[in-house]
């Protein structure tokens, strides 16, 4: 019997022939990521412990991108610890402000991460590196033992399999198809369970990018999901060689690998989706809400923050304003997005269309520590996850839909399809 794609990671990096659902293995990571919440814990965690070294300084990844603009004394603070736990243990590789962006991003776009890696992450959204056919597995605070170890144990997932049939229609976009895969998990509508599993995308894939496998990761992450993997494209890999920082080699599932679910899902006919307040599961199609007014606007996060999303938005404001009360916040995805849209005057277009600019980050999707809303507002974001209470005001309404309608709705001052504009 053969192996999955992550199943095939996984054997690999723990040095084993095969693998199977359910085993312990220790895999031997390509890197390790620690985000900037979380560094303190560790670092004091490890302290009490009296331990000052890594096992593997030179594999890690310290990322500044949940508070990248600090809004308080209590993040000035954790910055500068931040800083000097990177001294103290030898992380070459520190991405602070102004230096990486979006840890679930910019890994990918500049060829750290990999088609066939293995990492550990401490955040969950680590489910991102399947969008280029690699796996990444959240610790959570455990990522303290794996900094002072270099490995831990992992209990390999189960996967399943999902075929996508047909091609998205023009104004559809894959973070709309995440949406509404969520909610036919939700409702039982697509016969597969995605807690503690792997999704396994096949099928007619070729037509989605890296930014749109980026968002295709996205919405199984809410939905428990464990991991998310997108068999590498022909473009893929050319776009990973092109940015490789090393070699790499490509994984794919066997023919006879055995999945707890198969199951196929024709997108033809898919119109442009809305996720309603209280979470990615409750999608339904843009005009059961078309009309609805917004004041408050997100492009960006770990979903919808890759360059090919900042350029919908700005194809569509190009010449256009955003409505009046309505505030739109921009966070690219990384810093190397940052400067590309300064150099091809993508900048300029947000700015004269009065986008709010934000440094590369999560922007407001981190607990809108910038960019909140206000009681009783309504948002509309690209945002990972749309809970009570995400931006702020636990009784503002936060819907989510793709970077297009997004940008249409600003454009329009409510809910908007955005095949109502030329988006290309």
């Amino acid at each position: 019997m053969g192996m999955t794609a992550v199943e095939k990671v996984l054997a690999l990096k723990s040095g084993v022939k095969s693998v199977r659902a359910g085993e312990v293995v220790e895999p031997d990571p390509d890197f390790i990521m620690i985000h900037d919440g979380v560094v303190m814990g560790a670092k004091r965690e490890l302290d009490a412990l009296g331990i000052d070294r890594l096992a593997a300084p030179d594999k890690v990844l310290m990322v500044t991108d949940h508070d990248v603009i600090y809004g308080s004394a209590r993040a000035a603070e954790r910055g500068a610890f931040n800083r000097e736990a990177a001294r103290q243990w030898g992380v070459k590789n520190f991405f602070d402000v102004g230096r990486g962006g979006h840890g679930h991003v910019f890994p990918m776009e500049t060829g750290m991460l990999l088609p066939g890696m293995f990492y550990f992450d401490n955040d969950r959204h680590a489910t991102n590196a399947g969008a280029i056919g690699a796996f990444g597995f959240r610790m959570g605070s455990e990522i303290s033992r794996v900094l002072a170890t270099g490995t831990n144990w992992v209990m390999v997932p189960k996967s399943v399999r999902l075929r996508i049939k047909g091609r998205l229609r023009p104004g559809v976009h894959a973070r709309d198809l995440g949406f509404h895969i969520a909610t036919l998990v939700a409702q039982g509508k697509l016969d597969i369970d995605l807690d503690y599993r792997v999704l396994e995308f096949a099928g007619d894939l070729d037509q989605f990018n890296l930014a749109a496998r980026t968002a295709l990761c996205s919405s199984p992450t809410e939905m428990r999901a464990y991991g998310v993997f997108v068999p590498p494209s022909a473009e893929i890999l050319a776009y990973a060689q092109a940015h490789a920082t090393r070699p790499f080699t490509p994984v794919y599932a066997d023919a006879d690998a055995r999945y707890e679910a198969d199951a196929e899902l024709d997108v033809s006919r898919l119109e442009p989706q809305i996720a309603l307040p209280g979470g990615v599961h409750k999608a339904v199609d843009l005009s059961e809400v078309a009309g609805t007014a917004v004041s408050h606007a997100f492009i960006g996060s770990c979903g919808s923050g890759m360059y090919d999303d900042l350029l919908t938005a700005a194809t569509m404001l190009k010449g256009r304003r955003i409505a009046p009360g309505v505030r739109l916040f921009i966070a690219p995805g990384s810093e190397v997005s940052t400067r590309r849209m300064a150099r091809e005057g993508l900048l300029q277009i947000f700015i004269e269309a009065g986008a709010l600019m934000l440094p590369a980050g999560c922007g407001p999707c981190n607990d809108a520590v910038i960019g909140p809303v206000h009681s009783g507002e309504v948002s509309i974001s690209t945002a990972a996850n749309n809970n009570s209470g995400r931006f702020g005001a636990r009784d503002a309404q936060l819907y989510l839909g793709s970077p297009a309608t997004v940008t249409a709705s600003a454009i329009a001052g409510r809910i908007t399809d955005p095949r109502t504009f030329a988006t290309g």
